[in-house]
């Protein structure tokens, strides 16, 4: 008996040995492991430090970057709207278009500021301005990653952690929670994926993101009480959102549009680059001569532009040891970088036959003047229409769909009203219409530029060089509404002409204040009556207008 008794005590002993053993391996396993991530992580410490150390000079590109209401320049009107849109009591979504360059991003970090110091607002003075770039924002359809909504990390993924090993899912906060109580701003907002956009709009609509997951169970007393909450409830979203994009209006989903306000930032003058020019020489000490900003803002359309032909200019001064920039610096640094000129047109210096001054929109609402030039001389009705596209192909599922040019379609509702309405034997005229310039003009807007230039080439009569216009002809005569209206008055002004004929539906009441003349048409006959210069019989019996009233209107009498 105390034989069994001391063999089995021996086997308990073995046995306690061997679990001991065990757990003191495996306790100087985990203190081994725990040394070396220690000495592993010490070592990143160092080269963390050592990296932080080493700091290369300020890019002139962050130190030109405004930091004040006063350095956005060219943008007070835009300015002017954020504040309305967003300084007050009841802030508003907004969408700001641009060209790139002109301080989109710059305004909406400065206008939240702005915001927090005017007692009515409901922003904080902790609120958050949260930016992300729509470009770059990395999206998965498979829902695992959306840094822009959140996303559930459920139990399966790699990572999940001690909750992940209990089989609990837990949700991530995006963007738009962590922008709750301040700003969300999405650059190039018209590049988010369209899944993207519709979670967006909801979040818009709902002021919080509800998260779905298949690992969720609301009876499930293991899950902690916040995760009940946040599937409940939802994780809070009240934001603003700021988005900005270089795209037409048009190009925006509807359902976005109609929760924001539109404000819009305009191409900047040849005039307001030059102060960017001078301003950025200076950030970098460097003198620069007139010449060399002469030659910057025939080639610059922004302050990117700007900025980056500064720096560039400087370091080939820097490499000759100067402290100046010359001319031939910025020349060099022009046809290196292949800049295009800017798109400056200017109204023709005298009146013209067969010549006349459209307005079109390109871009991010920009406006500019089209020339559209014709010839017709006797023949035997031969059309012929250079500087358009003839037919565009529009992609579909399957198949290839070719319509005509708008511009080219439009031509033809002139040719129809010049015929019907004045009796034009066309068929006894080659008509040569031609749209100068290179680009492509599409759009029904050059329907009445058309019609007068037409009519001018046909009779001989000359153009009023300094009217511009704009506006859909039908084939009745009637002159119909456009876009992009504003810009085209704006750019029609920067051109150097003295009075636009729009639409009259288009026409409104702030027009009036304008430095330039702005009538509303709404005929064919309007628009000739105010842009043909010839005889007074002639004319007064056409369109009852004598030729003094009609050269005293185009600033060629006084």
């Amino acid at each position: 008996m105390d034989y069994a008794v001391n063999i089995v005590s021996v086997v308990q002993f073995f046995f306690v040995i061997v679990i001991g053993m065990y757990f003191w391996n495996l306790l100087r396993s985990q203190q081994g492991n725990r040394g070396a991530v220690e000495r592993e992580s010490r070592k990143e410490i160092d080269k963390l430090h050592k990296m932080r150390e080493i700091s290369l000079t300020e890019p002139l590109s962050e130190k030109t970057r405004p930091t004040t209401f006063a350095e956005i320049v060219g943008q007070e009107d835009g300015l002017k709207a954020l504040r309305a849109a967003l300084c007050g009591p009841n802030p508003q979504h907004v969408l700001v278009y641009g060209p790139p360059g002109v301080g989109k991003t710059a305004a909406a970090r400065l206008i939240l500021e702005e915001a927090k110091r005017n007692p009515l607002s409901p922003f904080r003075s902790n609120s958050k301005f949260i930016e992300m770039d729509a470009t770059t924002s990395r999206f998965d359809e498979r829902g695992i990653a959306d840094p822009l909504i959140g996303t559930v990390h459920d139990p399966i993924y790699q990572g999940a952690g001690p909750l992940g090993v209990a089989g609990i899912p837990q949700p991530k906060a995006g963007a738009v929670t962590k922008a709750h109580g301040g700003v969300l701003f999405i650059d190039e907002i018209g590049e988010l994926h369209n899944t993207q956009m519709n979670k967006l709009l909801k979040v818009l609509e709902d002021r919080k993101v509800f998260f779905e997951s298949s690992y969720y169970n609301s009876e499930d007393t293991n899950i902690p009480t916040h995760i009940h909450d946040i599937f409940q409830n939802g994780l809070p979203a009240d934001f603003r959102l700021i988005g900005a994009t270089t795209r037409m209006p048009q190009d925006i989903p509807p359902a976005i549009r109609s929760r924001c306000v539109e404000i819009f930032f305009r191409p900047l003058l040849s005039d307001e680059v030059s102060r960017i020019a001078y301003n950025a020489a200076k950030k970098v000490n460097f003198g620069i001569s007139d010449k060399a900003v002469d030659v910057i803002k025939h080639y610059s359309t922004n302050g990117r532009d700007v900025v980056n032909i500064i720096q560039i200019a400087a370091g080939v001064a820097v490499n000759d040891h100067r402290k100046a920039i010359s001319c031939a610096d910025v020349e060099w640094v022009i046809n290196f970088g292949q800049y295009s000129p800017r798109q400056d047109k200017k109204v023709p210096d005298k009146p013209q036959v067969g010549f006349a001054n459209g307005l079109a929109v390109h871009g991010a609402n920009i406006g500019a003047i089209t020339e559209i030039e014709v010839t017709a001389v006797c023949g035997t009705g031969k059309l012929i229409i250079t500087g358009v596209v003839d037919e565009e192909e529009l992609a579909a599922p399957g198949r290839t769909i070719k319509r005509k040019s708008m511009a080219k379609s439009s031509l033809e509702n002139v040719l129809t009203v010049l015929s019907n309405r004045y009796a034009v034997e066309l068929n006894s005229y080659d008509i040569h219409v031609n749209f100068p310039g290179g680009g492509p003009i599409d759009g029904p807007s050059a329907g009445v530029t058309m019609a007068v230039a037409i009519y001018s080439a046909i009779h001989g009569i000359p153009v009023d060089n300094t009217v511009a216009m704009t506006g859909e002809l039908s084939i009745r005569g009637f002159v119909k509404p456009v876009g992009g209206v504003s810009a085209k008055i704006y750019a029609a002004e920067q051109a150097g002409a003295r009075r636009v004929l729009i639409p009259k539906e288009n026409w409104q009441e702030m027009y009036s204040d304008l430095a330039i003349q702005v009538i509303g048409i709404e005929t064919i006959e309007e628009a000739l009556k105010h842009t043909l210069i010839k005889s007074g019989d002639t004319i007064h019996m056409e369109f009852g207008l004598s030729k003094p009233e009609i050269l005293a209107a185009a600033g060629l009498q006084s």
